[in-house]
């Protein structure tokens, strides 16, 4: 081939390549961006449903990201977000600060598990009362020989403010959400980061999703001597049992709604247990308690 035609199809090539990667955008940018913020805990099932809810249609465009109950819910208020996804009820507090226009969706259920470094429940504590975690939180109990562990000091792990997971906590254990918690060393942003701080000590205890606690070097403790499962949430034995939700803000807009009906479809649930959760089905009309 000459140079001439070398040089013409070249730039036809080009072209044809900047008309395809045109029309790519052009098909990106008419997608309906579904903005959703929120509780870490929820967050790894809806980015999930997120992805395949994507895959499964072209109008809209799911972007997930965390940041904590307190976020998505402030966000979806402040129309940062169209979705707020939390591991809770919105406060009053937060109502009377933003207004009553908050739309609930329960979409499952999630446990809190109390887990401790694998070292400590292989030395025996393999079960905590919630008088003995209060304690250990508070600061009155600081350590493990205590409770039926070795003599070693125990390193409590907590949510930082404005978490789902640690009020929910807070309330059910140490009797408000607000409750001091003096005996803590160190306050953890996620879920994850509770879990790496866990897996990473040998006397460490912590609370977190039960999606988190299936796998690593960690082990969930018996709360008032019930384990977390579908059957003690659904009977509501299990203490801390909880209601998961995602939040829209003065209605549902039919974007909202298309995708929180994937959420709560078949495809969304079988995500939500995959990632360890219940199904928003197996409770009655108030919930696990």
């Amino acid at each position: 081939m000459n140079e001439p035609a070398r040089s013409l199809k070249i730039q036809l090539l080009t072209a044809a390549f900047l008309v395809l990667m045109a029309a790519g955008c052009v098909d990106e940018d008419a997608r309906e961006n579904l903005v959703i913020t929120g509780s870490t805990t929820v967050l790894p099932a809806v980015e999930r449903c997120g992805e395949a809810f994507n895959l499964a249609q072209e109008e809209i465009g799911v972007q997930v990201s965390s940041g904590g109950s307190g976020r998505g819910i402030q966000d979806v208020a402040s129309g940062l977000a169209d979705v707020g996804m939390a591991s809770r009820e919105v406060k009053d507090s937060e109502v009377r600060q933003f207004g009553d226009h908050f739309v609930e969706h329960l979409i499952g259920y999630d446990a809190i598990a109390v887990v401790v470094s694998r070292e400590i429940y292989d030395a025996g504590v393999i079960g905590l009362s919630s008088e003995e975690i209060s304690e250990i939180y508070s600061g009155e109990v600081d350590n493990w020989k205590a409770v039926g562990g070795p003599d070693e000091l125990i390193l409590p792990v907590a949510r930082v403010p404005g978490s789902g997971t640690g009020d929910t906590f807070n309330e059910m254990i140490m009797g408000s959400s607000r409750a001091e918690t003096e005996g803590v060393e160190v306050n953890a942003m996620e879920n994850a980061e509770i879990k790496t701080l866990i897996v990473q000590s040998d006397k460490a205890i912590g609370y977190l999703g039960i999606g988190y606690a299936k796998t690593g070097d960690l082990a969930a403790v018996a709360l008032d001597g019930v384990t977390p499962s579908a059957e003690t949430v659904k009977n509501r034995t299990y203490k801390l049992s909880r209601p998961l939700y995602l939040y829209t803000w003065n209605g549902t807009s039919e974007t909202e709604a298309e995708f929180i009906d994937f959420v709560l479809g078949p495809e969304g649930q079988r995500i939500m247990e995959e990632e360890g959760f219940f199904p928003a089905s197996i409770s009655g009309p108030e919930g696990p308690g």
